[in-house]
């Protein structure tokens, strides 16, 4: 079947496919660790929808085995989803033109790997549109969900050490943190909230802690990202100058300063 005459529902799952079964194992590992601490596949299920985030999930798994408070995790999940804000952004030149209830619904539904779809089919096919996009979001999250709904089931059967929750957040995070070593000054500044949170955990033995180290580490980053910008800026400025000034100061170019 041709798949532009194909539904646009096909033509999205065809898209999605292999992140859909990409999902499976690492959703059921996430619904087992959630069944270990508290979770009925219930709210698994629905934890999976609402957040809809791996390593927000894998999270609250952890938190949960350190019996921390409800505004802790909440915080720790708020800090470690801010990235969608940039995600979302990036994707916005493609729905400039769509409602805020579409997207309200399509934001809920967004995530890392169904961005990286979205936005390479919205820039390769020009037949690409929001309802196929929609469709993208949709079927993964169901992928997502399911999986760990059924792990949860299987997590009643399967005995799984509580310390393993801790140790699969660990990898996932340093994972996600060699995913970042694109330049020196993120390592300083992931090197940094590490060196903090060691600090402030040993200090207050509270994980507001890490959420404090994540917030100064941010800035200091953020801060000394923006002053090695204006710093190559006005080299740049510099240098244009520069290029710019003769390499002699004839007499014909020195009378035609003086006019």
């Amino acid at each position: 079947m041709n798949k532009k005459k194909s539904a646009p529902w096909l033509q999205s799952l065809h898209a999605v496919m292999p992140l859909c079964l990409s999902y499976i194992p690492v959703g059921l590992a996430c619904g087992v660790l959630l069944q270990k601490v508290g979770f009925d596949p219930l709210l698994t299920g629905l934890l999976s929808i609402l957040v809809f985030s791996g390593g927000a999930q894998f999270l609250v798994a952890s938190m949960l085995t350190t019996q921390a408070s409800f505004a802790t995790t909440l915080l720790m999940v708020f800090f470690l989803e801010l990235r969608y804000t940039l995600l979302g952004s990036s994707l916005s030149v493609f729905m400039k033109k769509e409602k805020r209830p579409f997207l309200a619904v399509f934001s809920q539904s967004l995530n890392d790997e169904n961005y990286a779809v979205n936005y390479l089919k919205f820039s390769t096919d020009p037949t690409w549109n929001k309802r196929k996009a929609l469709y993208v979001n949709w079927f993964s999250m169901a992928a997502w969900a399911g999986s760990n709904m059924i792990g949860n089931l299987f997590g009643s059967v399967i005995r799984v050490d509580a310390d393993l929750v801790h140790f699969a957040l660990t990898a996932m995070f340093i994972f996600m943190f060699i995913m970042q070593m694109k330049s020196a000054l993120l390592v300083l500044t992931g090197l940094f909230s590490g060196v903090l949170g060691v600090i402030f955990m040993v200090l207050f033995q509270n994980t507001f802690g890490l959420i404090a180290a994540t917030i100064i580490a941010s800035l200091a980053g953020f801060t000394l990202e923006k002053a090695f910008k204006k710093e190559k800026a006005k080299k740049l400025r510099d240098r244009g100058k520069e290029v710019n000034e003769p390499l002699f100061n004839f007499p014909e170019q020195e009378a035609q300063h003086h006019d």
